[in-house]
């Protein structure tokens, strides 16, 4: 982990982490509104209307001087250490916060943009994002590439001053609510994979750039694809260096394996972004299904507490390793992992309990259980599939050896594709 993203420059404060969580506190009784238990606000990643209302939310947290705890002053933020944005996490609890923007406004793309973007690009596209005035996500995968980032086939050729996109784009997080989106795309097809790409800050509602939006199983569409038709980009969209996309996307890759774990600093709060992410209240769920007496739902219950507890440890630990250097950046595919166990353990856990009233909807508050149970998957696909996970800490971590692969070396015009 470099340090510009595990210590951003600090603030010229002598304010001490008690004395900001004590007036974070007292402004946020008086200025944000309290989150309803029996009532969360709408989280529907795939509506309008929360985007907008995050937006507002961002703006009151700009205003109070509570948005961007950790990003640098020049870009917007407060350039406090993390300690500070932790004081904020605890004292925030229970408070509506923009939540929606944490992944992948702040913790993925803006970040990514702090460590590898232009001088110009930090100040525009930082600060307005910690303002609330831009929304930023990532046009990464494409509907030909699996698991495998480096095969983009979306193409850029520049032509005098500008860039010509052509291509296509998919599973694109809640790209309809974007501003701009960091877009990678191939531009040189006579070196290997890996080498010859390139990084770009794409405004969404550019000409040349048709959007689509996916109906998942359970109904969300939150998801788009675009396609990409002659989109022209000026030559200063480029992020970081021309060919040189991939040390960009990896560094991408690694704040999104981070956020997806919760290990972040970037975020904008914690918790629960409405009613389908509130954390299963185990005595309640007991007492509703009339088992509070049973030992073995008791059990149940308490394996699926302590696993949550211990991810929570493990998220501090992890952090901490990679900011001290006795773990590697890589680490962070650990907490990725553990994360998508959690979730998976207790939406399993949380169906186990409620049994038949998860399936059914019988008046006992409990089909949303089962509700989220056709989404659980999803854990283990966030920020690359946890096989790509396990990969990264063989390889990067335990010092394991590469598996082959018959493309490594081998310019990209003569790889093999969609070959049966």
């Amino acid at each position: 982990m470099t340090s510009e993203t595990v210590a951003a420059p600090a603030a010229d404060t002598t304010e001490t982490v008690a004395e900001f969580a004590e007036r974070a506190r007292t402004w946020l009784a008086e200025n944000m509104p309290r989150v309803d238990p029996a009532n969360p606000p709408d989280a529907d990643r795939g509506a309008d209307a929360p985007w907008q209302r995050a937006r507002e939310l961002q703006k009151l947290l700009y205003s109070g001087g509570f948005a961007g705890i950790c990003f640098p002053v020049e870009y917007g933020g407060l350039g406090l250490p993390i300690a500070y944005q932790r004081a904020f996490d605890d004292v925030s609890r229970g408070y509506e916060l923009p939540l929606i923007l944490n992944t992948p406004t702040f913790t993925i793309c803006a970040a990514t943009i702090l460590d590898t973007g232009s001088e110009q690009q930090k100040r525009d596209r930082i600060s307005a994002a910690i303002r609330g005035d831009e929304i930023l996500v990532q046009l990464l995968s494409e509907p030909s590439g699996g698991s495998d980032l480096a095969g983009v086939i979306t193409r850029a050729e520049r032509r005098g001053d500008r860039w010509i996109v052509n291509g296509a784009k998919t599973w694109s997080t809640s790209a309809f609510a974007a501003d701009y989106g960091l877009l990678l795309a191939r531009t040189d097809w006579n070196v290997p994979k890996h080498e010859g790409l390139t990084m770009f800050l794409v405004p969404i509602d550019s000409p040349g750039i048709t959007m689509r939006r996916i109906t998942q199983v359970d109904g969300g569409n939150e998801f788009c694809e675009e396609f990409f038709d002659d989109l022209e980009l000026p030559l200063d969209a480029v992020v970081g260096e021309v060919d040189d996309g991939w040390a960009v996307a990896s560094r991408q890759m690694f704040h999104e394996r981070r956020a997806v774990g919760g290990g972040s600093e970037f975020s904008s709060g914690i918790g629960a972004e409405g009613e389908t992410d509130q954390p299963v209240d185990y005595v309640a769920l007991l007492e509703a299904t009339g088992q509070s007496g049973s030992e073995r739902m008791r059990q149940l219950a308490g394996r699926a507490l302590a696993r949550r507890m211990v991810q929570e440890q493990l998220v501090d630990h992890v952090y901490h390793g990679v900011l001290d250097g006795s773990l590697p950046s890589a680490a962070g595919s650990i907490i990725r992992i553990t994360h998508a166990e959690t979730i998976q353990f207790e939406i399993d856990t949380a169906l186990a309990i409620a049994g038949s009233g998860a399936v059914v909807d019988d008046g006992r508050g409990l089909f949303r259980y089962g509700e989220r149970y056709p989404s659980r998957q999803t854990a283990s696909l966030g920020g690359g599939t946890t096989e790509i996970a396990r990969n990264i800490i063989g390889e990067r971590i335990l010092d394991f050896p590469r598996e082959p692969a018959a493309d490594r070396g081998v310019p990209f015009n003569q790889v093999k594709r969609n070959q049966n």
